[in-house]
């Protein structure tokens, strides 16, 4: 007697139980999945790259190995932690969730999609993903892996976003009632190691008798994606503002002067809310000088700027330096040789490293 052919959800299940990735969010062979780790992966793997990841993720459950000691956390230091990740409300709707999980569900997660989504910052994908990965539900999880993997195997031709109905309904047609976590991981990695924006590597895919992509002969073609539009340019200014505290006394000859410069803590609405940052005026179509200092002072535009990509926009900025006598506005007067340890976001950090080695100079 024949034996049945082996389905597309077969075949990823066998390939994904041979060839699963070592993550350090993902539970062994054997282990139940831990839902807190699950789903802060989740949130960390948004626009960000697993290798990048990686040791942030390592970093956090150290600090933070639960979703008590995240809910009981300084908002402050969640945030300091979260710097260089990017999209930084995730951050904030990370205490937010944990915070309602405590005490709105005695300390333990939801485990459907339903409740999931009742949590802040959780939407359709995130709360798919813990659903099913976590808890074994059936829930159908497409990030851009498994859309990329999807829109091949059916060759869809719509153009993205306008794509992602019909790919959602492809990857719920072959999403198994049992095993869907597993499932869903495997897409991602078959996404992520062979399926692969460019130069997919066919040969070596499980899928590939199904794919009709493949077949056409030109797969990386799909997803096909629609014409990105231009994005705004924007300017701004950023103050880098230094103050002397008096000589630390010490025993040894000379008392050592540090050098203290001005942070401040971003509005909570807006882009990069609730950051430490360093002053900045507007970020406007035009540049704009020394508009928004946060002191009056001696300010000098340097010879040099800094830009920086944002998802709707990209930014130029100017660097302005300058000093002040005794305590100055307030704000926080972090040590010039700390800044490393501040948290601050991605763009702050690259002026600061510029800004630091040309102040003096």
């Amino acid at each position: 007697m024949r034996a049945k052919p082996l389905s597309v959800t077969d075949r990823l299940l066998g390939w994904y139980d041979r060839h699963a990735r070592d993550l350090p969010w993902r539970a062994k062979p054997g282990e139940a999945a831990d839902p807190y780790r699950v789903w802060l992966s989740e949130v960390m793997l948004q626009q960000t790259t697993v290798a990048a990841v990686r040791p942030r993720f390592a970093a956090w459950v150290a600090r933070w190995p639960d979703i008590a000691s995240l809910a009981a956390a300084d908002e402050a230091d969640v945030m300091a932690a979260w710097a260089g990740l990017g999209y930084y409300a995730r951050a904030r709707n990370l205490m937010r969730a944990a915070r309602a999980v405590m005490l709105e569900h005695d300390g333990v997660f939801p485990r459907t999609e339903v409740e999931l989504r009742r949590l802040p910052g959780l939407g359709a994908y995130t709360a798919a993903s813990v659903a099913a990965i976590a808890f074994g539900a059936r829930a159908v999880v497409v990030d851009a892996n498994v859309e990329r993997v999807v829109a091949r195997l059916r060759a869809i031709d719509t153009p993205l976003p306008a794509a992602r109905p019909a790919i959602r309904v492809a990857a719920d047609a072959i999403t198994p009632a049992l095993r869907a976590g597993d499932f869903a991981q495997g897409m991602m990695d078959l996404g992520a190691t062979i399926c692969t924006p460019r130069g997919p590597r066919c040969l070596l895919c499980p899928l590939r008798q199904d794919c009709a992509g493949y077949a056409s002969g030109v797969p990386e073609r799909f997803p096909i994606k629609a014409a990105k539009p231009v994005k705004p340019q924007r300017f701004g200014t950023i103050f880098w503002l230094e103050r002397t505290p008096p000589p630390l006394p010490l025993k040894m000859e000379e008392p050592i002067a540090l050098r203290e410069v001005l942070l401040v803590t971003r509005p909570a609405a807006g882009l990069l809310g609730g950051m430490r940052a360093l002053p900045t005026g507007p970020w406007a179509d035009a540049p704009h000088g020394f508009e928004n200092a946060p002191a009056e002072a001696d300010w000098r535009l340097l010879d040099a700027q800094v830009s920086h990509a944002f998802t709707h926009f990209d930014l130029q900025l100017a660097l302005a330096v300058g000093t002040v006598e005794g305590h100055g506005p307030p704000g926080e007067w972090w040590p010039v040789a700390e800044l490393g340890a501040a948290g601050l976001p991605t763009v702050f950090a690259k002026a600061a490293r510029v800004l630091e080695r040309l102040a003096c100079s």
